[in-house]
């Protein structure tokens, strides 16, 4: 091995760029993890309330479960 090589090992250049990574206490994990988790429930309940306001305005079909909170009557075998 050359120094050359021997320099970039010794920097982690077997990784994507060449650099280490930079470390962070678990403290700013945590907080990272809290705001992405948010932007997913955010994101979650944004696409569900479209769903719905779909459903209502009948431009989507419903699925099974959709259909049976919406109208349980269509599921009420006593009907027949």
């Amino acid at each position: 091995m050359g120094a050359e090589e021997q320099q970039q090992r010794a920097n982690g250049g077997d990784r994507i760029g060449g650099s280490r990574p930079t470390p962070i206490s678990e403290s700013q994990f945590l907080i990272w993890k809290r705001r992405k988790d948010a932007e997913t429930a955010a994101r979650k309940a944004e696409v569900a309330q479209k769903r719905a306001e779909d459903i209502a305005a009948g431009t989507v079909q419903m699925n099974g479960r959709e259909l049976f909170l919406r109208e349980p009557w269509v599921f009420d075998n006593t009907r027949y």
